[in-house]
């Protein structure tokens, strides 16, 4: 049986949670809704203030959905009451990030300013001129936002200029030595 998969899945006070036909989940909260279609296969039941996720059969792909069905609809709920949030740091002489309205304007040595436009239902914001934290409901549009963010100038290994995310390790290497 999936250990995470057989987890029941708590539903905090205000929070409601709709399962409709085609396995179409609708999870309202106080910072918002999400809804999602999850696998039709697997059986989502409410039970006294619960959500329990089973599957038909053990086969391998049923197997592999009902952990992450579970996830999925944690994940939603997780959303709606706390929300999602990654912080960004931009590392570098002369590389700073700055925010006006939706846009956010990233400084990274290139010749031009790259801006990059807030998406729906998610907001960056900037502290100091090189943190960015990117928060919002849905943790995959929350991490691939910051992702976004992250790929216009990726952390280099020789001094770390770059934007990288807070968490991360960069593997630094030396540089070159010269002729003795």
């Amino acid at each position: 049986m999936s250990r995470i998969g057989r987890l029941p899945i708590a539903i905090p006070a205000g929070v409601t949670v709709e399962i409709a036909e085609n396995n179409k989940v609708t999870v309202k909260g106080p910072k918002g809704t999400l809804e999602r279609e999850l696998p039709v296969e697997m059986i989502i039941k409410e039970e006294d203030g619960h959500i329990v996720v089973s599957r038909p059969n053990d086969l391998k792909k049923m197997k592999s959905l009902h952990g992450l069905t579970r996830t999925l609809i944690h994940n939603m709920v997780v959303g709606v009451t706390d929300g999602y949030e990654k912080v960004l740091e931009v590392n570098g002489v002369g590389y700073r990030a700055a925010k006006s309205g939706k846009k956010l304007t990233l400084s990274l040595g290139y010749s031009h300013p790259v801006e990059m436009e807030d998406p729906e239902g998610l907001e960056a914001v900037v502290e100091g001129q090189n943190k960015i934290i990117v928060k919002g409901i849905s943790k995959e549009k929350v991490g691939q936002y910051a992702a976004e963010i992250r790929d216009k100038r990726r952390p280099e290994p020789y001094k770390g200029k770059g934007i990288k995310y807070a968490d991360e390790v960069i593997r630094r290497k030396v540089g070159k030595t010269g002729k003795k």
